[in-house]
């Protein structure tokens, strides 16, 4: 029970980042400061965390030269996945607007990225209780803003704060279905090589969409903006690492 408290806290995290709708200034200034701000939390996220603690899964019971071929294979299927999503995601969008597009394809990665990470806090959660309120803890911190990467280019695209609530809440609610699904199927047959080939893709698709998509269209509404606020979700995610990595 408790294991499954702490990956819903975790998730629902996520909504503390909804609230930042409520700042009330230009919206084209705040539009570039969410991507930006978001493209270099999905970065970095990508690059300190997924990868480093894919090959450290991997590795456990495998060669680091299959580690690293087992990555970069799952990398590249991630890259290849996040295309298709955006393909479909633009094709079957009612909203027509790049915006909206960008938010619904943050909330299926960040979707697909929490699922693992209510598996690993469950999972973490039922053998050291300690250990799983210090998983929480970091996986709350950066839970925080993605609900912002999210609930912004929603919001600013719909002007619905409504929907932007529902979508954060989706993606929140992706963890504590991670935990679930642990209990249900996957706790005695998960191994850490499959965790680690399933970072591998999430990071593929994260890195694809920060470079391609978050960043790029964020510069659009303003060039300084974009550099600023991708550098300060670059610091908060290298703070939030060095503080709860571990």
């Amino acid at each position: 029970m408790y294991a499954f408290i702490l990956s819903s806290i975790a998730g629902f995290s996520t909504l503390i980042g909804f609230l930042f709708i409520y700042i009330k200034k230009d919206s084209k200034s705040v539009i570039s400061k969410a991507l930006g701000f978001a493209s270099g939390i999905m970065l970095t996220i990508s690059v300190i965390d997924l990868l480093p603690n894919a090959f450290r899964l991997i590795t456990e019971n495998y060669k680091s030269l299959v580690a690293i071929f087992l990555i970069i294979m799952g990398f590249l299927v991630g890259n290849y996945l996040s295309s298709v999503i955006d393909l479909k995601v633009e094709k079957n969008s009612h909203n027509g607007t790049k915006l909206y597009k960008l938010g619904i394809i943050t909330m299926i990665v960040i979707i697909l990225h929490n699922i693992p990470e209510g598996i690993a806090t469950y999972i973490t959660s039922t053998n050291n209780i300690d250990l799983g309120i210090s998983l929480t803890i970091a996986i709350a911190m950066h839970n925080i803003p993605e609900g912002i990467s999210i609930s912004l280019p929603i919001y600013y695209s719909t002007g619905s704060k409504f929907k932007a609530f529902i979508y954060t809440l989706i993606s929140g609610l992706s963890e504590p279905i991670g935990a679930i699904i642990s209990y249900i199927f996957l706790k005695k047959y998960i191994t850490n090589m499959i965790l680690g080939v399933i970072y591998a893709i999430i990071a593929g698709m994260m890195i694809n969409i920060s470079t391609k998509e978050l960043y790029k269209e964020s510069k659009k509404y303003n060039k300084k903006d974009t550099k600023t606020f991708f550098i300060i979700g670059v610091i908060i995610m290298l703070i939030n690492h060095l503080l709860f990595g571990e």
